[in-house]
């Protein structure tokens, strides 16, 4: 009996320890999984912040590109008035060179006709200076 008692206690000690070396073990694995829990939490926070500046960013990006988009549209319509303008210039300067092209064909037979009237009067003068002359000279004759 004493042998039992003694292999007995013997195994609750074995037993004891082996309670001890799980609490332990428990224990250790406990603090092991709640520092992995307040890691993991770390980095899901980190991740959430990551991905709301993110969201901002493509929030901006948004704006950004509606205010370019927008822009891009402001000047495509200027673009085409001036380009309206431009051919409405166009126009006009067409439309200015054939008056020039009329005026300087018009200035260009006035000045002909002109030149032919006074070769025409030239040469009557010379007619008339010839006839003074004769008048001069059969006058100064006759006196």
């Amino acid at each position: 009996a004493a042998m039992e008692t003694v292999s007995l206690e013997h195994q609750i000690q074995s037993v004891r320890r082996h309670i001890a070396f799980l609490k332990k073990e428990q224990m250790e694995l406990l603090h092991g999984l709640h520092l992995e829990i307040l890691r993991l939490q770390k980095h899901c926070s980190e991740l959430t912040h990551d991905l709301e500046m993110k969201e901002l960013e493509a929030r901006q990006q948004d704006v950004l590109d509606r205010e370019l988009e927008e822009k891009c549209r402001a000047m495509e319509a200027q673009l085409q008035e001036k380009e309206k303008d431009n051919l409405e210039l166009r126009r006009e300067l067409q439309h200015k060179e054939t008056l020039v092209a009329a005026l300087r064909s018009s200035l260009r037979s006035k000045e002909r006709r002109f030149l032919e009237e006074l070769k025409r009067r030239s040469h009557r003068v010379t007619i008339l200076d010839t006839e003074l002359q004769k008048q001069t000279e059969a006058a100064a004759y006759l006196s």
